[in-house]
């Protein structure tokens, strides 16, 4: 935990430094840092508090792909707390935009993003539907994580449908992706196989 501390004490360094000397940019991207920092400590509510102060800088100065990237930290922390729904409006407003300034790899993250709100409510296929789009996507531009990752979700959606032969065919490929590209992520996905198939 000593990490995000330690980061926090630099962000709100940066912060007073930026806003001395009227740099609005800076001033966004530190509120933002701070608003990760405090997601990684487990604190979405204090998060979501910075998400919405860089948000309104963001807007003001027209830095649309740091709009995009704060409405989905925003909507990943309320996800955290278990605010589905909500979370949903910010991930479609963030995918909006990242389909308006054409980033592909920002599009594939808000599509696996709304998978997951989507999953939290018990509405697995539609989960599914927004985890294949971003599949496509992840495939399309070489991104071997998101594709590890659309692979994964995917298999703990069809995991809730009682689809468990897909599911368990889909984290296998999630998880040959994650060790072929050495992703901590492969330690969950071995983890998650093991609990299925009862070993």
């Amino acid at each position: 935990m000593g990490e995000p501390r330690k980061a926090i004490e630099y962000y709100e360094q940066a912060l007073v430094i930026d806003r001395k000397i009227g740099d609005r940019r800076g001033e966004g991207n530190a509120l933002g840092n701070l608003g990760v920092a405090y997601r990684q400590l487990g604190e979405p509510r204090k998060a979501i508090e910075y998400y919405e102060q860089q948000l309104m800088i963001v807007r003001e100065i027209g830095d649309q792909p740091g709009e995009a990237n704060g409405l989905m930290n925003t909507g990943n922390a309320y996800l955290d707390l278990g605010e589905a729904k909500q979370a949903i409006e910010y991930h479609e407003q963030a995918l909006q935009i990242f389909r308006e300034i054409s980033n592909r790899r920002g599009e594939g993250n808000a599509l696996g993003n709304l998978g997951s709100a989507y999953n939290a409510l018990g509405e697995a296929r539609k989960a599914i539907e927004y985890y294949e789009q971003r599949l496509v996507i992840a495939r399309e531009i070489g991104d071997r994580r998101g594709e590890g990752n659309a692979l994964f979700n995917m298999s703990l959606a069809l995991n809730n449908l009682g689809e468990y032969e897909k599911a368990i065919a889909h984290a296998e490929a999630g998880l040959k992706i994650f060790e072929e590209i050495e992703s901590p992520h492969a330690e969950k996905v071995r983890h998650q196989l093991a609990e299925w198939k009862g070993g």
